[in-house]
């Protein structure tokens, strides 16, 4: 273990200094080519060896080659260059001939793995070329001595190699990426998801309060009003706040409780409210004065949840805003009908709205109220479309058509 841990040090201490790295190699191969030059073959064939001392322009041309590739890493190209231009005269003028040529090996090498693959190719090929032909025809070894064939095939052994490590690092860079980006999508996903589902949040939230407290402020207005006068009459009142205000918090419940860990204890189980509940619905604005007429023509349809919600909604803030703008004469139509694959939802009112009421009435988009502006991201967030505005003659219309088939994000339909 402890071995392991030094080279391990070792290793990161030579990646976080290369030149003392490429100083540390240019060492090495300078030493393996002084130690190689020693040997000699004798005979024309090469089939036997003699201890030779190296010539003082091989140790010259040695000592040149190595030194260049301490800068191998800053300029691959110029540092090939002048290793093969030292081998290039090695191999002519040599007798014996030292291993200078190694130099050139580590220098292609170098070239290959922090180049293209083209490039690899031409300065390989030109390379191999170059020195093969002038040990083979400026050479004193005969063309066929396999000093000469040893030089063809050192260079394509280290222009391979360092093609191979610079693939391999491509490949390797190519799975990070991929990674990295494969997190920032799941990242970016997760913050989507938790964006939507607070907007949602807060369009329930939204709708809940503003029509639950829209009601206790107008049945306290008219407890107020008649207290004195018609106790019975405040005590009904009184009985509808206590009402809606129930209802108020057991919504707020529900919604809230989806904000729970897993740990916490377990949320309400009440379904969401849908149009099954539109009569209960229009019943608590008819005890808060306002004349609520419901027409059904769906035949029974069932909607899927978001559907279903969405149109419950839509129909809750538009009796909300009649209540809270169109004034205390308003009478209010709402229709459900299924027309094809879609069911539409109006709402229609006469009121001549309240004095300074924004937006004919109702409150607008662009009026700082967020009542219709989350009727429309409900109706898009399910593919469907919503018209607002006033009638012609006094009062007020809201009209979603609604698909009865959502999709889930995948396509599928549900």
């Amino acid at each position: 273990m402890h071995t392991v841990s030094t080279l391990e040090r070792a290793r990161c201490g030579l990646k976080a200094h290369p030149l003392a790295a490429d100083a540390a190699l240019a060492a090495g191969v300078l030493a393996c080519m002084v130690a190689g030059s020693f040997a000699a073959p004798q005979g024309h064939h090469g089939l036997t060896w003699d201890v030779h001392a190296p010539a003082f322009l091989s140790l010259l041309l040695m000592l040149a080659g190595s030194a260049a590739l301490v800068f191998r890493r800053r300029a691959p190209k110029t540092v090939l260059a002048v290793t093969g231009t030292v081998s290039l005269v090695e191999c002519v003028t040599g007798d014996p001939r030292a291993p200078v040529a190694m130099s050139a090996v580590i220098a292609l090498f170098t070239v290959a793995a922090t180049t293209d693959r083209s490039t690899t190719w031409r300065l390989g090929l030109l390379t191999m070329t170059v020195l093969t032909a002038a040990a083979m025809l400026a050479g004193p070894l005969p063309w066929y001595a396999q000093e000469n064939l040893g030089v063809l095939a050192w260079t394509g052994i280290g222009a391979t190699a360092g093609d191979a490590v610079r693939s391999r690092r491509a490949v390797v860079q190519a799975i990070r990426d991929r990674a990295e980006r494969a997190e920032r999508t799941r990242e970016e996903e997760a913050r989507r998801r938790v964006a939507e589902e607070r907007l949602r949040i807060a369009r329930d939230l939204h709708d809940v309060v503003a029509h639950h407290i829209a009601l206790v402020n107008v049945q306290a207005g008219v407890a107020a009003h008649v207290m004195d006068k018609r106790p019975d009459q405040a005590k009904e009142a009184l009985a509808h706040v206590r009402q809606a205000s129930r209802s108020a918090l057991d919504e707020l419940r529900a919604t809230v409780g989806l904000l729970r860990q897993s740990g916490d204890p377990e949320a309400p189980t009440e379904p969401a409210p849908g149009l099954s509940r539109l009569e209960e619905l229009a019943d608590t604005f008819r005890s808060a004065g306002l004349p609520v007429s419901v027409t059904r023509a769906d035949q029974g349809t069932e909607l899927p949840a978001a559907v279903d919600l969405a149109a419950y909604r839509i129909v809750q803030e538009a009796l909300t805003n009649v209540r809270k703008h169109a004034g205390p004469d308003a009478g209010v139509e709402v229709s459900v009908v299924r027309v094809g694959p879609n069911i539409e939802v109006t709402v229609l009112d006469d009121g001549p709205g309240t004095p300074g009421a924004p937006g004919a009435g109702h409150a607008s988009e662009d009026g700082g109220g967020h009542g219709l502006l989350g009727m429309r991201e409900r109706v898009t967030a399910l593919g469907g479309t919503l018209t607002t505005g006033p009638r012609y003659g006094g009062g007020f219309r809201v009209h979603a058509i609604l698909p009865v088939k959502t999709t889930t994000a995948q396509g599928e339909p549900v």
